[in-house]
């Protein structure tokens, strides 16, 4: 059995609820295999308060949460990443930084949750709609066998999980 703990960075736009998501749900569902990290192209500076409501039912350290640059993961002394999944269209489209050692990196579109109008109640409908699907994937990623999280073997993989229709 392997003990090799992958990184994975959630990259979206304004890293402030998709990605800030998914790096809760990584690290929590993962059970020690997984590290997660998010970052955004565009970071707002806060993390959206719908998503910390969905992130408390994880046991993720709030305190971890931030909203932050993809620029701190490019830097030469950031953590190096196994896994580099955009979860937002606007970033998929975006000309990314160079990621050291060449990290295997896939798409998980949602919706921006953080877009969502109306009363308070229809917007955590939203994010717990969006959170779900997270999760969905999240589950399916996380218990990938230990041999499919090798870099050849899970390219594929990683990307049918994108286009799995949650």
């Amino acid at each position: 059995m392997s003990d090799k703990v992958y990184n994975v960075l959630f990259l979206c736009t304004g890293n402030s609820a998709r990605s800030i998501m998914a790096e809760a749900l990584v690290s929590t569902m993962g059970n020690g295999r997984f590290r997660g990290f998010s970052a955004g192209s565009k970071p707002g500076g806060t993390v959206n308060p719908f998503a910390i409501e969905q992130i408390r039912q994880t046991g993720y350290p709030l305190d971890k949460l931030r909203s932050k640059s993809w620029d701190e993961f490019a830097a030469p002394e950031a953590p190096q990443m196994d896994f580099i999944i955009t979860v937002c269209d606007n970033a998929a489209g975006e000309q990314c930084p160079y990621w050291p050692g060449h990290p295997v990196s896939a798409h998980w579109g949602f919706e921006d949750p953080a877009a969502a109008t109306g009363t308070d109640e229809e917007k955590r409908a939203v994010f717990d709609k969006v959170y779900r699907q997270i999760r969905t994937r999240m589950n399916i990623f996380v218990n990938l066998p230990l041999h499919m999280l090798e870099k050849n073997a899970i390219q594929q993989e990683i990307r049918q999980i994108g286009e799995t229709k949650v």
